[in-house]
C-alpha cells in the first residue's frame, strides 16, 4: 500500500515560516466545501459544518485506502476563506457579521464520483446537519503572499498587517478572501503555540 504525507508534499503551501511573508502561487486544488456566516466561536451551524467535512473527509480516506487506489494518507487540516459584506466589521473584529467557507482538501486520487458515493453512506449512518450543504469543488488562488502564525487566532492581527504590508510593498493589492489553514488541534494544543498559516491572494 502507497503511504502519501500530503501536508509535507506541499509544504511550501502547509508550512511556510514564522519569521517572514512569502509569496507562493497556490495551484487548483479540490476541496470539500460549506458555506456558512456568523461568529465561529459561537454558531452551531460552523460547528456543525466542521464535524460534516472531517466526517466526510476520514470516509473517503478509508473508501480510498480500501479500494483500487489503496493509498493512505493523513486528513488535511480546517482550513477557512472569511469576509464581510461590510468590510469595516470585518477589521473591526464584529464576527457576527461574518461570513465564512470551511472547508478540507482533498487529494487528487479523490474525485466527485467517490465523493457523491461515500455522501451517501455517510448519511446512513450519520445524523450530521450539515452533510447536505458539503460540495467538492475544485479552488485556485493564485498568486498569493503567506506566513505562520503562532498563538491564539484573537492575535492574529500583527500577522495579517505583515501579510498586507508584503503585498503593497509588492506594488500588488488584496484579491480575493482571507484565507487561514488551522494547523493545530486546538482541543489539546497550548494556544500559545497554535499554529496557523494566513494566507492573501493577490494581483
Amino acid at each position: 500500500m502507497e503511504k502519501r504525507d500530503f501536508k509535507k508534499e506541499l509544504g511550501y503551501l502547509y508550512s511556510p515560516s514564522a519569521k517572514e511573508v512569502v509569496q507562493v502561487d497556490v495551484p487548483a486544488m479540490n476541496f470539500l466545501m460549506v458555506d456558512g456566516e456568523g461568529d465561529p466561536n459561537t454558531s452551531q451551524a460552523y460547528k456543525d459544518a466542521v464535524e460534516a467535512l472531517f466526517a466526510l473527509s476520514y470516509a473517503i480516506k478509508f473508501a480510498l485506502k480500501k479500494g483500487a487506489a489503496a493509498i493512505d494518507y493523513g486528513v488535511m487540516p480546517l482550513e477557512g476563506l472569511w469576509w464581510a459584506d461590510d468590510m469595516t466589521s470585518f477589521a473591526n473584529d464584529d464576527r457576527s457579521s461574518w461570513k465564512w467557507t470551511a472547508m478540507v482538501m482533498q487529494p487528487d486520487p479523490v474525485s466527485s464520483d467517490l465523493f457523491d458515493e461515500v455522501s451517501v453512506e455517510v448519511a446512513k449512518k450519520k445524523n450530521l446537519p450539515a452533510l447536505e450543504c458539503v460540495r467538492f469543488e475544485t479552488y485556485e488562488e493564485g498568486l498569493a503572499a503567506q506566513v505562520m502564525h503562532i498563538g491564539p487566532f484573537a492575535e492574529e492581527g500583527p500577522s495579517i498587517d505583515k501579510v498586507h504590508r508584503f503585498i503593497e510593498e509588492s506594488g500588488r493589492r488584496l484579491f480575493g478572501r482571507h484565507h487561514e489553514i488551522y494547523l493545530s488541534d486546538i482541543r489539546k494544543a497550548d494556544p500559545t503555540r497554535w499554529r496557523t498559516v494566513i494566507r492573501q491572494p493577490m494581483r
